[in-house]
């Protein structure tokens, strides 16, 4: 096994924390209580990318959750999952249930599958996923089914509150949908912005990072950390930006952890 993911499985999260590990881009390794999970991991080898994936997707194991918000090559990655149902066999996989057909298609049995749409929910083990719609750009729900092919998660176990936003714009009732959850022990979101460029080449938009700060004020979750700036040099964003802006406006409410790759962040409930 993986010498770093070995470390992971040893390691003992008391209650009231959780540990996070981010993987680029807006990939995240959580440990909550005894449970691991994978969110939006990008592990694919490709030449655009500008950092390689600090994990090969041939070594992920050990994992209980492997986690998509919508399908883009870099939140489901096709490739990389169908290498995880077999290094990973006992793992659920979480994803858009609009999406299911391709999923299955990656050979990923109906069992192993728990598809989501917002406000819906799922328990495993002691963690709960629940589904947020998420907007990139827009809502887009599908006309038959209602279901919606982006998403937010926000994933609680073992006293702790994690916030995924995956890719996301702010729209109107999506402040209280969140809040009505409660405040977040930390919250990963998107900051690389939209602009006519990117428009122009169908690069479809995130919050920019003053939006995304704006949001992490408002949530005040115990940590905020900012993704999707790193991966691709034509979609970038300004973690040193972000993290400024919120200090600016905000005054040190939120604190900021600009992350590395496989760098541990340990979180902290907000209510011990």
């Amino acid at each position: 096994m993986n010498t770093f993911l070995s470390s992971v499985l040893r390691l003992s999260v008391p209650y009231g924390t959780a540990f996070l590990w981010w993987l680029g881009q807006m990939g995240l390794l959580m440990k909550i209580g005894n449970t691991v999970l994978c969110v939006d991991y990008f592990a694919s080898e490709r030449q655009d990318r500008q950092v390689p994936p600090p994990i090969p997707a041939e070594e992920l194991s050990g994992v209980d959750l492997i986690l998509g918000t919508h399908d883009h090559l870099d939140h489901i990655d096709h490739a990389a999952w169908r290498i995880w149902a077999h290094t990973c066999p006992e793992a659920k996989f979480v994803f858009p249930a609009l999406h299911e057909p391709g999923i299955l298609a990656d050979g990923i049995p109906q069992d192993r599958c728990l598809g989501l749409t917002d406000g819906k929910s799922v328990l495993f083990r002691d963690v709960t996923v629940h589904a947020v719609a998420a907007a990139h750009e827009f809502l887009d729900p599908d006309p038959e089914t209602g279901f919606y092919p982006c998403l937010q998660y926000i994933i609680e176990g073992n006293g702790v509150r994690i916030y995924h936003a995956g890719d996301t714009l702010r729209y109107e009732g999506m402040l209280p949908r969140l809040l009505s959850f409660g405040p977040p022990d930390a919250a990963l979101l998107p900051i690389n912005g939209r602009d006519g460029r990117r428009y122009r080449r169908n690069c479809i938009g995130n919050m920019t990072f003053q939006e995304a700060a704006d949001l992490a004020g408002e949530l005040s979750p115990g940590l905020v950390i900012p993704g999707h700036w790193d991966m691709f040099r034509d979609n970038p964003g300004d973690p040193a930006a972000f993290a400024d802006y919120l200090e600016a406006k905000y005054a040190g409410r939120v604190p900021v952890r600009i992350p590395r790759y496989l760098e541990e962040i340990r979180v902290g409930s907000k209510a011990t």
